[in-house]
């Protein structure tokens, strides 16, 4: 049979080519399909004689769609190992009719794994005819999701031809995208939101990702604030404040502070307002000093209460407060500008109108008056000065010698005080300190033997006033002689000179000193 096979092909070799062309006619075996029908009168078109193995090379160069996808790697044709190097007659064979089914397709036990498109999701539930139609051939069916979903495309297209990239195919509105691949994440509430709810119309171009873009409508500070909503706002939750104040500026928010709303400190927003941070800025209207105490309100005031007001002045001022001070208010002492001020400590210079003793004390207050109390509790050591309090005077009171505040006009002599005390109506002078003692003005010691004049018998028992009966106004210059007493008692009339004491005694001057006269 290979023998006249092989003759028969010599044979025709050797024949014109019209004459051939009837020749294979007559040799074939059945007509060719209607597809093929153009080339049944050239063998050599499909057949290469001798050459089996060639002829899936021909078939290929005809059906270049097939040759180029198992050139790829791509198609039902690469799919399949066995196919790339099994003969195409082994599945399509030819020469049986016009009408013959050379595909041989079973969509019913057709693997669609074995193509490019594998059935996933909801595509293994959709007919075949819904994407390969009669007037094209199976390769010819679309792949591209918009070639079928062109009409179900929300975003016409603005958004591409990626579908994949937010659609899955079990379900066409079933749709993810991961909106962290963008520019704008969504974080917080965010990722709750539609998408519509920033893309109106499906429009995805151009999208403002400004908070007050969105949130206008809920700005209460009306712009004020500027458009950096995310330094004070978070996407948790737009009412949820989420500004540390204590961090985020130089002026943390402590005590009432804290409970203060933002538009009571800046009431033209924050954006354009720069707020100081000296307390004066905001309590101008509560400073009762109307800035005489500078603005350094912090020194007396604190955060929790403007009104508590507190000021060591013990240890930030070289004045501590103390005694009757201590409930002075600031404007008793602090009439002026305070950082103006250069206040002096002296008593006297607060107390200058309180000073009953019009300066003659001096200004050294503090040596009699304490902080307790100015008129009460006076302290002042009489016994520095010239005139020490001894004996009964320690327990005398200040107003029974000083008949007046001013105490260096009051008298130091006895006298002044003791005249009506003075029995002797100042016979002796206002030396009573030479007799009398300030442990009594009755306890008085005096010696008249010490003087010129010893008192002797009967002189001793004499009453002072006896002898010394004129008033004095200097030193006692009383006169010793016996005339100066006795000239009434003389009943010689001064015959016998003054010296009565030739012949009289001190025992009784009636007795006569007879042996003084017997010496003469």
């Amino acid at each position: 049979m290979y023998k006249h096979a092989v003759l028969l092909a010599i044979l025709l070799m050797n024949m014109n080519t019209a004459y051939s062309a009837d020749i294979e006619t007559l040799l074939m075996p059945g007509a060719v399909i209607s597809g093929h029908a153009k080339l049944e009168s050239e063998c050599t078109s499909c057949h290469v004689f001798l050459g089996d193995n060639t002829q899936s090379r021909l078939c290929r160069d005809c059906h270049e769609d097939v040759d180029s996808d198992i050139l790829k790697g791509k198609g039902f044709h690469s799919s399949i190992e066995s196919v790339k190097t099994r003969p195409c007659r082994e599945c399509h064979t030819d020469h049986t009719g016009r009408n013959a089914d050379i595909i041989l397709l079973n969509p019913a036990t057709f693997n669609h794994q074995d193509t490019d498109f594998d059935l996933e999701g909801a595509h293994s539930q959709v007919p075949c005819s819904s994407c390969h139609t009669d007037d094209k051939k199976y390769s010819e069916a679309p792949s591209a999701c918009l070639d079928c979903h062109e009409s179900d495309d929300p975003h016409k297209g603005e958004l591409g031809d990626e579908c994949d990239s937010c659609h899955s195919v079990k379900e066409w509105t079933d749709f993810k995208f991961n909106h962290d691949d963008t520019d704008f994440k969504l974080t917080g509430e965010h990722r709750e939101v539609g998408c519509n709810k920033c893309h109106a119309n499906n429009n995805y171009e151009n999208t403002p990702d400004t908070c007050l873009a969105c949130h206008d409508l809920n700005d209460v500070h009306d712009g004020r604030n500027g458009d950096e909503c995310d330094e004070c706002h978070s996407t948790e939750k737009w009412d949820s404040i989420d500004f540390d104040h204590d961090k985020d500026t130089e002026f943390k928010l402590v005590g009432s502070h804290k409970d203060l709303e933002c538009l009571a400190c800046h009431k033209e927003g924050m954006a354009e307002d720069s707020v100081e941070k000296e307390c004066n800025s905001c309590h101008a209207e509560d400073d009762q000093h109307q800035s005489r105490n500078g603005v350094k309100c912090h020194d007396c005031h604190n955060q929790t209460s403007w009104d508590d007001a507190k000021f060591n002045h013990t240890t930030k001022t070289d004045f501590p407060l103390e005694g009757a001070h201590k409930e002075l208010i600031c404007a008793s002492c602090h009439r002026g500008v305070l950082s103006e001020e250069n206040l002096s400590t002296d008593c006297i210079d607060c107390h200058r109108t309180d000073d009953v003793h019009k300066g003659e004390q001096g200004e050294e207050c503090q040596l009699c008056h304490q902080n307790e109390n100015w008129t009460s509790g006076l302290v002042f050591e009489h016994d520095l000065s010239h005139f020490p309090l001894l004996g009964l005077h320690a327990s005398v009171p200040c107003e029974e010698c000083h008949l007046s505040p001013e105490f260096k006009s009051t008298e130091s002599d006895c006298n002044s005080c003791h005249a009506k005390d003075d029995e002797h109506k100042t016979t002796f002078g206002t030396n009573c300190e030479k007799c009398h003692n300030p442990n009594g003005w009755g306890i008085w010691t005096f010696d008249h033997d010490n003087t010129d004049f010893k008192l002797e018998n009967a002189h001793s028992d004499l009453h002072c006033n006896q002898c010394h009966f004129k008033p004095l106004t200097s030193e006692v210059k009383q006169s010793t002689q016996c005339q100066s007493c006795h000239y009434t008692d003389d009943i010689h009339r001064g015959q016998f000179g003054r010296d009565c004491g030739r012949c009289h005694t001190t025992e009784n001057f009636r007795d006569i000193n007879n042996d003084k006269l017997r010496l003469q």
